[in-house]
């Protein structure tokens, strides 16, 4: 397992792959996102925290996931079509990708391993869980899927 965020890489919508090395410097909130799930609104709330923070550093990363009630069926084609029609989004969409189970990305198995759930849990307990991470490429906090995108802005200025 990585040692540093910044040594992951990822796909983007694209299926190109970029290494997070790119974000070093930036606080980052990434999140598992699902185009067919009662927290799909929070896509805007994610979107009005792009728009008010990246100017100051923030990068949010959105990986869609179908491991949660196969709320997230689509083509990575299909579900950035569908996030820009309906919410706009301007912050990156990765590659749909798996967030537990022997097939999770090294991504999310950094992550959970560096803020653990309730209880002390590793695992990812629905769509829209969200990781901010700081500047050095530190995990800060794990948000559940029920806290929304506004909740966050104490944390986010915090790391800003």
């Amino acid at each position: 397992m990585s040692n540093s965020i910044y040594q992951i890489n990822v796909s983007n919508n694209l299926g190109e792959s970029l290494s997070l090395d790119q974000y070093k410097g930036k606080t980052l909130l990434i999140v598992n996102t699902a185009s067919d799930c009662g927290f799909t609104p929070q896509y805007q709330g994610l979107q009005e925290l792009y728009e008010k923070y990246q100017g100051q550093g923030l990068e949010i990363l959105a990986f869609p996931c179908n491991q949660f009630g196969k709320q997230e069926k689509g083509s990575n084609e299909e579900i950035k079509d569908f996030c820009d029609l309906r919410f706009n989004i301007t912050f990156p969409l990765f590659s749909k990708i798996e967030v537990n189970g022997e097939n999770a990305h090294p991504l999310y198995n950094f992550l959970k391993v560096q803020a653990l759930g309730i209880l002390g849990s590793k695992g990812i307990k629905w769509n829209f869980t969200k990781f901010l991470v700081n500047k050095n490429g530190d995990v800060i906090k794990r948000f559940a899927p029920t806290v929304k995108p506004e909740a966050l802005v104490d944390d986010i200025e915090k790391v800003l």
